[in-house]
């Protein structure tokens, strides 16, 4: 009896061992299909930029496709969504920003998702400068003259946004808030909307990413008025910050970041990393970063899920406070 139940222990111990390898295995052998890379935003913002990016240099190396989609609409939560509702295997991922993963927790009443458990935080991308463009037909050069105007004409300047509960819809309400200022606000269906919505004279102001507008605004087509974040852009040293111009304490900068849906296995999740962190440092990726009003800064899965909590954190009350809702 007593050999017996030796073999059966023996049996059952070599049968768990072989079921150990499983994950790790899994793991060596992604991907072994194409991978579906969501950007909820349209076409030409820069989490849409640098998905691409990614996405193609991450087909060379690893020779299986992966594919960028573009499901936008209501801030980036229905591409979100999407992935968060995935199978957690690492082949359904989402260029998330600021709006989806921090900002909409509090902006939406009731978002379809939670940006901290229903998503495995894979790596930070990119960090873009922002930056107040007005039309050139707004006789206006500096904050305090656009402030002066506004307050002069209340509820006659218009502002755009690349839709309601985006970065941009934000900004806008907080600069309302802290100049007690009465703008209207007009949401496109996306960055690029907005941005030719302010260049055909259909609204007057813009808080944009700044690689969205640089062009326009180097050629003269649009007019810079302040850097939103908490220091001058490289790809504008001349240009104050809002913080500068008189609004203390002012910074929005907007960010994106590779997701999985949550429960991926963190060895999925580890080589996704490895791979983002590894294309972000090509030296061809690093010269445009800066000239673009971009900074990059290499995370391990841990450090960018601790960031995205900061951010969700520090943005509620600010949301609040401010009052935006997107409902």
């Amino acid at each position: 009896m007593k050999r017996h139940a030796s073999r059966r222990a023996i049996a059952a111990g070599l049968a768990a061992a072989a079921l150990l390898p499983a994950a790790p295995l899994a793991a060596q052998t992604y991907p072994a299909k194409p991978i579906r890379m969501v950007v909820p935003f349209p076409p030409g913002g820069f989490s849409d930029l640098f998905g691409r990016i990614l996405a193609g240099k991450m087909s060379e190396s690893w020779g299986q496709n992966v594919v960028v989609e573009n499901r936008t609409g209501a801030g980036g939560t229905i591409g979100s969504d999407i992935v968060a509702k995935s199978p957690p295997d690492g082949y359904t991922l989402v260029m998330g920003t600021i709006g989806t993963h921090a900002i909409n927790a509090t902006l939406f009443s009731k978002l379809p998702y939670d940006p901290i458990r229903d998503f495995a935080a894979v790596a930070f991308v990119v960090e873009a400068d922002g930056l107040l463009v007005v039309h050139p037909s707004l006789p206006v050069k500096t904050v305090k003259e656009l402030v002066a105007l506004a307050t002069a004409r209340p509820g006659e300047l218009t502002v755009s946004s690349a839709g309601s509960g985006t970065t941009s819809h934000l900004a806008a309400e907080l600069f309302k808030s802290l100049t007690r200022t009465d703008m209207v606000h007009v949401p496109y269906k996306g960055n690029v909307p907005a941005i030719t919505g302010l260049l055909s004279g259909e609204t007057s102001l813009l808080f944009a990413t700044l690689p969205t507008v640089l062009p326009q605004v180097q050629a003269g087509r649009l007019r810079g008025i302040a850097v939103l974040g908490g220091k001058r852009s490289a790809a504008l040293p001349q240009m104050p910050t809002l913080s500068e111009a008189g609004l203390k304490g002012f910074a929005v900068n907007n960010w994106t970041g590779l997701f999985a849906a949550g429960g991926t296995p963190a060895a999925v999740v580890s080589r996704l990393n490895g791979e983002v962190n590894r294309v972000m440092q090509l030296p061809e990726v690093q010269a445009r970063l800066p000239k673009e009003g971009l900074s990059y800064v290499a995370m391990t899965p841990e450090q960018f899920a601790a960031f995205v909590r900061a951010e969700k954190d520090k943005w509620a009350p600010l949301v609040r406070a401010s009052g935006a809702r997107a409902d």
